[in-house]
């Protein structure tokens, strides 16, 4: 696709939310008020078990006072630290649910981590699987899927216009890049697939789908460009080696702790977003499975 076709700028706003420190975006087409919302927020309480639909509301509520009309969910990959509120966005407007095709990989993986015997395996949960390089539109605004694995098999970052929306591939410049420890991640592929997007024109507006304050930093960013991240990105600025990153991400990954919503989130997010199937009692109910020390 030609740098003309991305030449567009679609129009973006962001919602954050400080509970999982995710990004969720509205995007559309201000000529025509075709919209996809990425990356969509289900409010859950972990200690209660509560679900809140209040952050896809606030998405939904824009777009109804804009006139947008949403026509896609747009999923980065099966996230580790929230729930997606994509099923909710859907039965509210009837948009399609896509994400990567290697979400297959994730549900391979995952499947018997709990025993889901009801996941496909074939991602079949979802509406539409993007293939690397894929193609498509917004209304009128160009959009390209760049297949960004590394931080999970299935991770994808959306060209829409002139704007890249990562996903967790990398963060603002000041904090760095996303881990590459969880079941199929690889840093070595995190390292490819960021030097991929950087390779972007400079000016290229990044999106991210999480901020947690770099040190010094006192509020919240989600918006860069290929050219900041190139000269400034705390662990893989210009000059930084594959060899040096991969040596650096091991090590700091080997350091962190599992996110805290990381058991409730792969089930319900391998399965686009839905629970698992009610018990005989009608209760949906989320495992976690034991591991007994020897």
């Amino acid at each position: 696709m030609s740098e003309t076709a991305h030449s567009k700028k679609p129009q973006i706003q962001a919602f954050f939310d400080e509970p999982t420190n995710t990004v969720s975006y509205l995007v559309w087409d201000g000529d025509t008020g075709e919209g996809a919302v990425i990356d969509p927020v289900l409010d859950y309480d972990f200690r209660t078990g509560d679900c809140s639909t209040a952050s896809a509301d606030a998405v939904l509520a824009r777009a109804n006072e804009l006139g947008v009309k949403i026509g896609t969910v747009l999923e980065t990959h099966a996230h580790a630290d929230h729930l997606s509120g994509a099923p909710y966005i859907k039965l509210k407007t009837g948009a399609n649910v896509a994400i990567g095709e290697h979400i297959r990989d994730v549900q391979r993986i995952f499947r018997p981590v709990f025993n889901a015997i009801d996941v496909s395996g074939d991602g079949s949960e979802f509406d539409h699987l993007f293939k690397d390089g894929e193609r498509f539109k917004i209304g009128t605004i160009e959009a390209e899927v760049m297949h960004t694995p590394g931080h999970t098999p299935a991770c994808v970052s959306y060209r829409i216009g002139d704007a890249v929306f990562v996903g967790d591939t990398m963060f603002m410049p000041d904090y760095g890049t996303a881990r590459a420890d969880f079941p199929g991640g690889d840093a070595r592929d995190l390292y490819r697939s960021i030097k991929r997007v950087l390779s972007l024109p400079p000016e290229t507006r990044l999106f991210m789908c999480h901020d947690y304050k770099a040190p010094g930093r006192d509020d919240y960013a989600w918006e860069t460009t290929v050219g900041e991240e190139r000269a400034r990105n705390v662990h893989v600025h210009d000059g930084v080696s594959e060899d040096e990153f991969v040596a650096m991400r091991e090590a700091r990954d080997a350091k962190l702790a599992a996110p805290l919503l990381l058991l409730p989130s792969i089930q319900v997010n391998i399965r686009a977003g839905k629970f698992p199937p009610a018990e005989v009692d009608g209760v949906h109910y989320l495992k976690v499975p034991i591991k007994l020390a020897s």
